[in-house]
C-alpha cells in the first residue's frame, strides 16, 4: 500500500499494490507517520525528515537504515533503532509494531 502525495494512482512505484492518491503533497506525511505500528526510515531527504518528526512527535517506534541521525545539546540521539540491512529493519519494526499491539 502506498499513500500518495498527488492526485494519481501512477505516482506509484512497481512495489506498491494498492495506492492511495491524497493530493495532499507533503502533508501526507502525517498520515503515513500514523498508518502504521513503526515506521521504517531509509535514506532520505526532508520528506523522509517529516515523516522521522511525526513519528517521534507520536511516539511511533522508528527503525533507521542509513538515514538521518541527531543529537541534542551536543549528545547523540539514540531515539531511531538503527538498522544493518533491509531485513534488520523490517524485523525490528515488526517487532515494534507486535509490541504496540500488546
Amino acid at each position: 500500500m502506498g499513500i500518495m502525495p498527488g492526485n494519481t494512482t501512477e505516482d506509484a512505484n512497481a512495489y506498491v499494490d494498492i495506492a492511495i492518491p491524497t493530493g495532499l503533497g507533503y502533508a501526507r506525511n502525517a498520515i503515513v507517520a500514523r498508518a502504521g505500528g513503526a515506521i521504517i526510515a531509509i535514506d532520505g531527504a526532508y520528506g523522509t525528515l517529516s515523516e522521522i518528526g511525526h513519528g517521534l512527535g507520536d511516539g511511533t517506534p522508528i527503525v533507521g537504515l542509513n538515514t538521518w541521525e541527531f543529537t541534542i545539546d551536543g549528545v547523540k540521539d539514540t531515539t531511531i533503532e538503527r538498522a544493518e540491512s533491509p531485513l534488520d529493519a523490517v524485523e525490528k519494526a515488526l517487532a515494534y509494531a507486535e509490541a504496540r499491539r500488546g
